[in-house]
């Protein structure tokens, strides 16, 4: 093994005391007993709640700095001009502590007070029609209660324009699953992961999105789980990882797929497709829970028959034979849990790629029993949250559709009247904005120039918002782009 990766765990060990060096003992007081600023899984101190032993990834302590960091000072703002262009160089330059604002042909930011701050945005609030303003907030470390104000806050204004940051990343998993199944969220945990037969990454890179997962895969493999991984791209994190908590896998490493599938982008569908065809050939189906749990399989199955094994291939980019090996590697398994990411959830066809995933865990009832389940993994702590507390623009809370007897309900609960009509998802948002019918963007976190496609167009349409709020901890490029009239900072 060389000696660079021997040497990689601990350089980022050091590194992550020298980021906090000025704060030590209040660096070390949040590892202790604070929670994880991104984490879905709910890890507090060194501890989580599903397994023994300390916990503790990477991403937490690179984000640890977030915590102990001093506030960046005003003159820093002056001139944005000045300013570095990329975000993790934005983010070291401190984090925000006062209401800051800019208006049009200023060089940069000034100071203002709270006071000021929220009378200019509910001056300007009172002025707008509901429908040319919006809310967006970002996933990571936002909780329930934040998700439930604001969206009720938004319908008190009058307008279901409120979206967050799962629509770009996980919403076609919400979709495809209520689809599917009726629920839609993961149907296991992480601990299932520990003791199940078969646990298959499709397009999901968790050692570099999701570290804390990886010391669940150690565990697993420990107790024989075989990883088989499915992507496009053979990350290498994929393959090998260390897990800081683990002394032996942080020297050594922890393999982590026994098989890697490299199928061609956008290829899923089809290559699930093959999978179930061979599934049939091997006779290797569960066919009393077909009969008993689910419906329209003998429709799935006339559809298979029409799909040539030659088309499939060419679809997926691998030969029938890797379809046959990963589907009598999954008939051999009594138990299986299915995990996935953007890799499938941010494409065209994001919603089918979920239910093909679905599909193929219900045509051998890998659903509703110990090890066995479908894992839409999440990065951040509150995407679940967020639609669940209403912060989308076509449900409120508790996943009620936005109609006119939903509203009317919850406008005699509410005491106020609510909005009956669906809002816009945060692309059509931008879309309207860059046709200067928006007015107030109300954004708690998030950077919508790096996150949609067309950083140039998502720039312009920003940039035709009169006024835009940017409630963040740090700075990040969209908070720094010119105002058509006003951009208020305000530190979270």
């Amino acid at each position: 093994m060389a000696l660079s990766s021997i040497l990689h765990p601990y350089r980022r060990i050091v590194r992550a005391i020298w980021d906090n060096k000025h704060h030590p003992f209040y660096a070390w007081r949040i590892l202790r007993d604070g929670v994880c600023d991104g984490c879905a899984l709910g890890t507090r101190g060194l501890h989580d709640w599903t397994m023994s032993g300390i916990h503790l990834c990477w991403i937490r302590l690179n984000l640890l700095a977030l915590n102990t960091m001093p506030p960046i000072h005003p003159d820093v703002l002056k001139d944005v001009s000045r300013l570095p262009s990329d975000e993790p160089s934005l983010r070291r330059l401190g984090r925000l502590a006062y209401p800051m604002i800019r208006q049009k042909g200023d060089p940069g930011f000034r100071v203002i007070s709270w006071d000021e701050a929220i009378d200019l945005i509910a001056e300007r609030m009172k002025q707008t029609h509901p429908d040319r303003l919006a809310f967006y907030l970002v996933s990571r470390g936002t909780v329930n209660e934040t998700y439930y104000v604001a969206q009720k806050v938004a319908r008190f204004l009058g307008t279901n324009h409120i979206d967050n940051s799962a629509r770009v990343c996980h919403a076609a998993s919400t979709a495809g699953l209520r689809q599917s199944l009726g629920y839609a969220a993961a149907t296991c945990s992480y601990r299932d992961w520990i003791g199940t037969d078969l646990l298959v990454f499709w397009g999901s890179d968790a050692a570099n999105n999701q570290p804390v997962t990886m010391k669940y895969v150690h565990l697993a493999r420990k107790k024989g789980t075989r990883v088989v991984v499915v992507n496009p791209f053979r990350e290498p994190g994929m393959m090998r990882y260390h897990i800081p908590s683990i002394v032996s896998s942080a020297i050594g490493g922890t393999r982590i797929a026994d098989e890697f599938i490299r199928i061609r982008p956008g290829g899923d569908i089809a290559f699930i497709n093959g999978v179930l065809k061979c599934l049939i050939e091997l006779n290797a189906l569960d066919e009393p829970f077909i009969r008993r749990y689910t419906s329209g399989w003998d429709a799935l199955e006339r559809s298979l028959k029409e799909q040539s094994f030659e088309e499939l291939e060419r679809l997926a980019g691998v030969p029938v034979s890797q379809m046959a090996r990963f589907a009598r590697l999954y008939a051999q398994s009594r138990s299986a849990v299915f995990v996935w990411s953007m890799g499938l959830t941010m494409h065209r066809f994001g919603t089918e790629n979920i239910r093909a995933i679905a599909n193929l865990a219900l045509a051998r009832g890998m659903v509703g029993r110990p090890h066995c389940g479908l894992v839409p993994i999440r990065g951040h702590s509150g995407v679940q949250g967020g639609a669940e507390m209403g912060a989308i623009p076509n449900r409120f809370p508790g996943g009620i559709p936005v109609k006119s007897d939903t509203a009317r309900t919850l406008s005699r609960l509410w005491g106020f009247e609510v909005p009956a009509t669906p809002g816009l998802y945060i692309t059509d948002v931008i879309h309207r904005a860059r046709r200067g019918e928006i007015d107030v963007l109300y954004a708690i976190g998030g950077n919508l120039v790096d996150i949609l496609p067309d950083r140039a167009y998502v720039r312009s349409a920003l940039s035709r918002i009169p006024l835009r709020v940017h409630h963040d901890i740090v700075l990040n490029p969209q908070v720094l782009i010119e105002p058509e009239e006003t951009v208020l900072l305000l530190p979270a």
